[in-house]
């Protein structure tokens, strides 16, 4: 498995993933319609604009096919002041779960973050999405629940913070 920073001719690879892994993942969580409506094209273009801001990062298999990726960055709520950095998003394929992908594409973020003088981060995750363990696992800490709509259907979502990301380090 190769981790590296995403280049542009990477967005239709993440495109890719992110609609595929959306489809597997909130699968009985969110209504099929949304989620049978979702675009390839609409996501690639979200990615072309999104690469070049950076910490955009890419697990590729042994035949250099996106399988996974993630970003972050500065925290974009403002609502949490404790914590300064962000994982925005995080998705892998799911064939490609539960072989430590996760922790592979969580820690250039980290790296990203710390360069920025960040230590403290947090993720928003669906209360209903299972994924959430995997933050448990490392050593996140539910700091909030907030209720969001997607497609018409409202859904809780939990905040794990980590108050010292370098302690990701040591899961």
């Amino acid at each position: 498995m190769n981790i590296r920073k995403a280049v542009l001719n990477d967005a239709k690879g993440i495109a890719k993933v992110h609609v595929d892994s959306w489809r597997t993942t909130y699968k009985n969580i969110i209504p099929d319609e949304f989620l049978n409506n979702l675009s390839y094209q609409r996501r690639e273009e979200l990615w072309i604009n999104n690469i070049p801001k950076g910490n955009v990062f890419v697990a590729e298999n042994d035949k250099g096919e996106i399988v996974g990726f993630s970003s972050g960055g500065i925290e974009r709520s403002g609502k949490y002041k404790e914590y300064q950095g962000e994982l925005s998003s995080i998705y892998i394929l799911k064939e490609f779960q539960g072989q430590g992908i996760g922790k592979a594409l969580t820690n250039p973020v980290i790296r990203e973050l710390e360069k920025l003088g960040i230590n403290s981060m947090l993720v928003f995750v669906l209360e209903e999405n299972d994924s959430r363990l995997f933050y448990e696992k490392i050593g996140g800490k539910i700091i909030d629940t907030v209720e969001v709509e997607i497609a018409g259907k409202k859904l809780k979502e939990l905040v794990y913070g980590w108050d010292n990301i370098r302690t990701l380090n040591d899961q």
